[in-house]
C-alpha cells in the first residue's frame, strides 16, 4: 500500500473550508447597515457582558469568606461555558427559523449562515452583532440561578446544570417570546427579559433551593455577608450594565432606547428608596445591603416594561419592586427554604411583577410595536401577560427539577458535609480568597 501525501492545495482548501464553515455573508450592503445602531448594539453587548463579572462581585460579597472564590467562579465560568454553547447550538435554538412555535431550527448551528448581513430581528445592524448581544443575555441568566445554591453545590454539577438548563429552558423560552414562537404570536410583551431572563432564572432558583437543600447551619448560626463593599461594587456594575441590557434591547440608538434608558434608572432609584424606607421603619436603620438589593430588584422589575411605559410609570413599577421583593425575601424564613442569595425573591418575583406591570401600563404611544395595557383600555393584554409568565414559570420549574434530579442521581449535586464546612474555595478550586 502506498501512502499519498496530501498536496498543499488540498490542505489549503481544507483549512479554508473550516474557516468559512456556514457560508455566512461577510460583506453586507453598507446602505442596509446603520453605523450608529451598530455601534450602540456593540457597546450594549459589552455593557451586558460586564454585568456577569458584576454579578460575581455582588454574589461574592454576600457569601462567607471561605466561599468567595467559588461563588465568583459560578458567574465567571458561565461566560465561557454558555458563550460556547450559544455559538454552537444555543443561538439557533433560540432564534433560528421557527418550528411549530416551540423551538428554532438548526439552520444556524455553529453560526452557519450568520454573518454581517442584517437579520429580520435587527434590520439595521449586522446579524453577528445581534447574535453576540443576545449571547450576553444567555450568559448571565443561568449565573443568576447560582445565588440559590451558593456555598453547597459541587462545581462539576454546576457546569453540567448550566449547560442543560440553557439548552432546555433558556433557549426554548427565548424562542417562544423573542424568536417568533407561540408567545410572540400570542402578543406577550417582554422588552428585555422579565420572563426570558428573570422569571425563568428566579423560578428555577426556587426549584434548585428545594432540590439541593439547605446549607448546614441555616437558621441555626449567623451567615452574614463577608464583604459588603464588594457587593455594593457589584451592584454598581450591574446597574451600569443594565443600561445596555434594557436600552440596548431597542436594537437601535434612537428614541425608544432613550425611553428605556430613563425608565431603567427611574425604577432602580424608586426601588432603592422604597426598600430602605421599609427597612428603616421595620428595623430602625437603613442598610447599604438593603439599598443595593433594592436597586437590583428595581432593575429586574422594570426590565420587561422598560420600552413600553412612561418614566412616571417606571417609578410606580420601581416602588412595587421595593414592596413585593422586600416581602418575598422574608418568605424563605417563614417557609424554611434556603435561597442563599435571594435569586427567587429578587429575580423571580421582580420579573413577574414587571411582566404584569407591562400588562397594566404599556402604551402604544411609547412603543408602536407593543400594545396598550389594561389601564389604556386593553384588558386582554394583562391576561396575555399572566399566561406568558405563568407558563414560563411552570415550565422552568418543572424542567429545572428534572435536570437537577438527573444530575443528583449521576454525578451528585451536594458537596460532602466536610467539604461544605471547609468551603468551596479550597475543596473545589484549591485556592483561597484571603490569607489574613
Amino acid at each position: 500500500m502506498s501512502l499519498v501525501r496530501p498536496s498543499k492545495t488540498l490542505l489549503f482548501m481544507t483549512v479554508l473550508g473550516l474557516l468559512t464553515f456556514g457560508d455566512a455573508v461577510y460583506a453586507a450592503d453598507a446602505k442596509s447597515i446603520d453605523t450608529g445602531d451598530t455601534a450602540w448594539i456593540l457597546v450594549s453587548a459589552a455593557l451586558v457582558m460586564l454585568m456577569t463579572p458584576g454579578l460575581a462581585l455582588f454574589y461574592g460579597g454576600m457569601v462567607r469568606r471561605k466561599n468567595v472564590l467559588g461563588t465568583i467562579m459560578h458567574s465567571f465560568i458561565a461566560i465561557a461555558v454558555i458563550s460556547i454553547q450559544w455559538v454552537l447550538i444555543g443561538y439557533t435554538l433560540a432564534f433560528g427559523p421557527d418550528i411549530n412555535g416551540i423551538i428554532g431550527g438548526l439552520d444556524w448551528i455553529g453560526l452557519k449562515g450568520v454573518g454581517v448581513e442584517p437579520s429580520d430581528y435587527a434590520p439595521t445592524v449586522p446579524h453577528l452583532a445581534f447574535m453576540i448581544y443576545q449571547a450576553m443575555f444567555a450568559v448571565i441568566t443561568p449565573a443568576l440561578i447560582s445565588g440559590a445554591f451558593a456555598e453547597r453545590m459541587k462545581f462539576s454539577a454546576y457546569i453540567l446544570f448550566i449547560l442543560l438548563w440553557s439548552t432546555f429552558v433558556y433557549d426554548p423560552v427565548a424562542h417562544w417570546i423573542w424568536g417568533g414562537g407561540w408567545m410572540s404570536s400570542l402578543g406577550v410583551l417582554d422588552f428585555a427579559g422579565g420572563i426570558v431572563v428573570h422569571a425563568t432564572s428566579g423560578i428555577s432558583a426556587l426549584a434548585a433551593a428545594l432540590i439541593v437543600g439547605k446549607r448546614k447551619g441555616f437558621l441555626e448560626e449567623p451567615m452574614p455577608p463577608h464583604n459588603l463593599p464588594m457587593t455594593v461594587l457589584g451592584a454598581g456594575l450591574l446597574w451600569f450594565g443594565w443600561f445596555g441590557f434594557n436600552a440596548g434591547s431597542a436594537l437601535s440608538s434612537g428614541e425608544l432606547a432613550t425611553v428605556a434608558f430613563v425608565n431603567t434608572h427611574s425604577a432602580a432609584v424608586a426601588a432603592t428608596l422604597t426598600w430602605i424606607i421599609i427597612e428603616w421603619i421595620q428595623h430602625g436603620k437603613p442598610t447599604i445591603f438593603g439599598a443595593a438589593t433594592g436597586a437590583i430588584a428595581g432593575l429586574a422589575t422594570i426590565t420587561p416594561a422598560a420600552g413600553f411605559v412612561t418614566p412616571m410609570v417606571s417609578i410606580i413599577i420601581g416602588i412595587a419592586a421595593g414592596v413585593f421583593c422586600y416581602t418575598a425575601l422574608g418568605a424563605k424564613e417563614r417557609f424554611g427554604y434556603d435561597d442563599s442569595l435571594d435569586a427567587f425573591g429578587v429575580h423571580g418575583v421582580g420579573g413577574t411583577v414587571g411582566t404584569l406591570g407591562a400588562g397594566l401600563f404599556a402604551s402604544l404611544a411609547i412603543n408602536s410595536s407593543g400594545a396598550d395595557g389594561l389601564f389604556y383600555g386593553n384588558t386582554n393584554q394583562f391576561f396575555v401577560q399572566l399566561i406568558g409568565v405563568g407558563v414560563a414559570a411552570l415550565y422552568s420549574f418543572v424542567v429545572s427539577m428534572v435536570i437537577l434530579k438527573v444530575i443528583d442521581l449521576t454525578v451528585g449535586l451536594r458537596l460532602p458535609e466536610k467539604d461544605e464546612i471547609q468551603g468551596l474555595d479550597v475543596t473545589q478550586h484549591g485556592e483561597e480568597g484571603y490569607f489574613f
